[in-house]
């Protein structure tokens, strides 16, 4: 389980607290470079001539408080590969939760990992493939910024900057211009569970959450939770929220999958 958009691992303890008293060995993480992950490092100057893989100093920087969605779904495979090596963890029942913008890392996760047997997406940002090219100012503006970093122009985005919206972390190049989760939900076969809020104000219910429940191919369920916003789900609808996730992994992890 992880959150969305600059959001941290501690967020989401209250959330684990629970899973795991219903039954449940729950792992929440950080991304690279968020709460108490470690970060990308990069060269500050010249890099050491080296001809193999032998050990060089250097001077380095740690790259932190940015949005790189391939980054971030690598970090969950990440995380899978790790968990499975845990003699405690039962590798035919696993279950990915996101939040948010990791409601579209479990699709495209949970799309490209057999091992992975239900999901749940509460109030996902799940982009689809753009009818024509991307335009705009954003499109032009990502565009720009990621010319000027491979041409060594410009470096990663200072930390925790916001410009999108409210939202903590500014997006590295136009790398959100070509992540489209959606685009993998017509290949999940995962028991997946598609949790959105009526007034849902940051993405479009129908071109999102709706979208990627309609195209999943495995069981599924989609769920309007009445007078809330996106934030509320963190909020006022969080036990909701809550139990409706540990019910559909009660069904899904525990009684559809034969014994160990």
């Amino acid at each position: 389980m992880a959150h969305g958009w600059g959001g941290v691992a501690a967020a989401f303890r209250r959330d684990a607290t629970e899973l795991a008293q219903a039954g449940y060995l729950v792992i929440i993480f950080d991304y690279r470079g968020w709460g108490e992950s470690d970060a990308r490092m990069i060269l500050t100057g010249p890099g050491p001539a080296s001809s193999g893989n032998e050990k060089n100093a250097a001077e380095v920087q740690s790259i932190r408080g940015y949005i790189d969605p391939f980054e971030q779904v690598d970090d969950w495979f990440n995380v899978i590969n790790w968990a499975v090596g845990e003699p405690m963890v039962d590798i035919i029942r696993l279950g990915l939760r996101g939040s948010s913008y990791s409601g579209g890392h479990v699709v495209y996760v949970g799309s490209r990992d057999s091992r992975v047997k239900a999901i749940v997406s509460q109030v996902g940002g799940i982009a689809s493939r753009p009818e024509n090219a991307p335009t705009g100012p954003y499109a032009k503006a990502a565009h720009d910024q990621a010319t000027r970093m491979a041409r060594g122009e410009a470096g990663y985005p200072a930390p925790n900057s916001k410009v999108v919206g409210t939202l903590t972390g500014a997006p590295v190049g136009d790398k959100l211009l070509r992540y489209w989760p959606n685009e993998e939900a017509s290949h999940l076969t995962a028991a997946a569970l598609f949790i959105v809020a009526e007034y849902e104000e940051l993405v479009s219910n129908k071109t999102n959450a709706e979208r990627a429940y309609e195209r999943s191919i495995g069981p599924k369920k989609l769920v309007v939770i009445p007078g809330i916003e996106h934030y509320g789900i963190y909020n006022e609808a969080r036990g909701q929220a809550i139990k409706l996730a540990i019910d559909w992994f009660d069904q899904h992890l525990k009684n559809d999958l034969p014994p160990k």
